[in-house]
């Protein structure tokens, strides 16, 4: 069978790109880690590993800069989607992020997106409840000192 495809798929702006060069390093029935570089040239960072957990609806991702220094934690919410056929995994964007700095500071980031999907009709209001409650969920981890519980997965894969 060939090797699973992993599109990101994000309805603010609409698009679905596969995500061709990420390297997968581990996949379960439970979770995925890979390493990639940025599609686009970016200032800000160059590079991460990134860890989906399928169970969960979120994407944890350490980024880096550059010149290898750690930058900060990327989470995204997320929905997952098989197709068999393709061996393809659609993983798409639920639009609420939440970003933990190296010295423990925690930002919710695009809230207000999940507002606008509702009102633009963008998706099922179930599908922006769905989002709330992960974020919830991932907050109430990350505020209860248990991110390690999921940064680790990466960190194992690092060493």
């Amino acid at each position: 069978m060939d090797h699973l495809k992993i599109y990101r798929k994000r309805m603010i702006p609409d698009e679905c790109i596969l995500l061709k060069d990420d390297i997968i390093l581990e996949q379960t029935k439970d979770l995925i880690i890979t390493k990639w570089n940025t599609l686009k040239p970016r200032q800000d960072f160059q590079y991460g590993y990134s860890c989906y957990f399928l169970n969960h609806g979120y994407k944890v991702s350490k980024l880096y800069r550059e010149d290898n220094t750690f930058l900060h934690w990327y989470c995204d919410i997320v929905d997952y989607q098989y197709k068999e056929k393709e061996n393809a995994l659609i993983v798409t964007d639920l639009l609420a992020d939440v970003v933990i700095y190296p010295d423990g500071f925690v930002k919710v980031l695009d809230v207000n997106e999940l507002a606008i999907a509702l009102e633009k009709k963008l998706c099922d209001p179930q599908r922006i409840i769905q989002a709330l409650k992960k974020l919830d969920s991932l907050l109430n981890l990350i505020y209860d000192n248990k991110f390690d519980t999921l940064s680790s997965k990466i960190e194992q894969q690092i060493l």
